[in-house]
């Protein structure tokens, strides 16, 4: 009896089971810095002097990038997290391409004692589309 429903309602059961988990994703996969919005990172580094990092790899920095931002990738990050102790107390915006990559890297460098961690939320692809200006080229370590 309990399969014969399961076989004849599938479709209302997956609908179910999807949103269920759609509700649960946010619990579970949490941005590791406050997520802000590319207007919101504007305020940040005009008030509070936010340092920028870009973690995409050198040749997408190169191909555009937001202006005074520092590089360092996020494969490298670990290894050089001490070109960023002087930023420790200040606000770090932290971006990508689209904000994947850049809240893996809060998450470890919350775990490297940095407190002001943001992640630029839509990432370079969000901050291009808000129409912000980037910068080509000139790698700035």
């Amino acid at each position: 009896m309990p399969m014969e429903f399961i076989n004849q309602n599938i479709l209302l059961i997956s609908l179910v089971v999807v949103s269920g988990l759609s509700l649960l994703w946010p619990a579970f996969f949490r941005p590791s810095g406050n997520s802000v919005s590319p207007a919101e990172a504007t305020q940040l580094i005009n008030r509070e002097d936010a340092q920028l990092l870009d973690v995409r790899e050198a040749d997408e920095f190169a191909a555009g990038h937001l202006p005074d931002s520092v590089n360092i990738p996020a494969a490298k990050l670990v290894e050089r997290v001490g070109e960023l102790e002087k930023f420790k107390d200040k606000p770090l915006i932290v971006c990508c391409a689209s904000g994947m990559r850049s809240n893996k890297a809060c998450g470890e460098l919350k775990k490297q004692g940095f407190g002001k961690l943001y992640n630029l939320s839509g990432g370079v692809d969000a901050w291009v589309g808000a129409g912000y200006p980037i910068k080509k080229g000139g790698k700035k370590k």
